[in-house]
């Protein structure tokens, strides 16, 4: 028997009225940012969110990102100092996260925050999730677009091949941009922290990483996470025996996330390359050193977690 497969509907204006009325109906849609693609719900209905954890199969303890159409709409429901807002007048719309205190009059549903008193939130820079958000007048709630644990994914097809008919309906706005999830930073004790490295870099923020917990505090933290069906070995030079080898710079392989050795670039291609992976014969992965500085860093947390069994 052949599963079910979501309706897939290029961005316009039919395709946002339409998912609008599901959002608004307490219903989930898969909609690109320039990031990933996200597993959209109205962050203030509680059925809607479980919704999100069903079809991942996520964690209830792990929270979630709330997408807003801007910085007004995002000081109605966390607490902003200083700090926090020189960051987003700085680096809003676009791929960075901040995780704030949580306003007691929010309206925000307790699964999305997984009980803590914090809360993150982002304004993101794509014209179809800032479509959507307008449309649909509510703050949304959306992780990646694939099963929890699983490879992100960056394109509509890798939607609809992890989540099936979990999902009614994607947003098909072609491949995302930068290839990796948002810059997470924390605040709590000074300027903030980075708890969890993306598009956006340390150097580019003067910020430091906030010191590894047990304890997860925002989206992205978990120790196993991104990772695809099969072993994956880091920092490889070379094909070991069954493996299918993704290269970097001079290290060719049967993919590459950068001929040139352009970090940016293997940002943009990682979860791609990855999907690409698990789709092919050989039973075992491979993929080659990135450099661990600027966007390096970002995706270097991604294959850790990706390997960690």
């Amino acid at each position: 028997m052949t599963a079910q497969i979501p309706r897939i509907l290029p961005f316009g204006d039919a395709a946002i009225t339409e998912a609008a009325a599901l959002i608004r109906a307490g219903g989930i849609v898969a909609v690109p940012t320039e990031t990933v693609y996200g597993l959209a719900a109205d962050a203030t209905n509680a059925d809607a969110v479980a919704r999100i954890y069903a079809a991942k199969g996520r964690p209830s303890f792990n929270p979630l990102i709330v997408h807003l159409p801007d910085r007004a709409a995002a000081e109605r429901i966390a607490l902003f100092d200083g700090s926090a807002r020189a960051l987003a007048d700085r680096w809003w719309p676009g791929p960075l996260t901040l995780v704030l205190p949580l306003r007691p009059d929010a309206g925000i549903a307790g699964l999305v925050t997984a009980g803590l008193d914090t809360i993150a939130l982002r304004v993101p820079a794509h014209r179809a999730m800032q479509a959507l958000l307008r449309a649909s007048a509510r703050p949304l709630a959306a992780p990646s677009a694939n099963a929890s644990n699983a490879i992100s994914p960056t394109r509509a097809e890798h939607v609809a091949a992890s989540l099936g008919n979990r999902v009614p309906l994607i947003l098909d706005d072609g491949p995302t941009t930068a290839g990796l999830e948002s810059t997470i930073v924390g605040f709590g004790v000074g300027n903030g922290a980075i708890l969890r490295p993306g598009p956006i870099t340390a150097e580019q923020l003067g910020l430091s990483a906030a010191a590894p917990s047990a304890n997860v505090t925002a989206p992205g933290q978990l120790a196993t996470h991104y990772a695809p069906a099969k072993p994956l070995r880091l920092n490889a030079t070379q094909r070991d025996g069954d493996e299918w080898l993704i290269g970097f710079g001079e290290i060719a392989g049967d993919d590459t996330l950068s001929a040139t050795g352009d970090p940016v670039e293997a940002a943009a291609r990682l979860f791609d390359a990855l999907h690409r992976a698990d789709a092919v014969a050989p039973p075992r992965i491979a993929i080659a050193s990135v450099p661990d500085s600027g966007i390096g860093a970002a995706i270097n947390d991604r294959l850790r977690r990706a390997a960690h069994r």
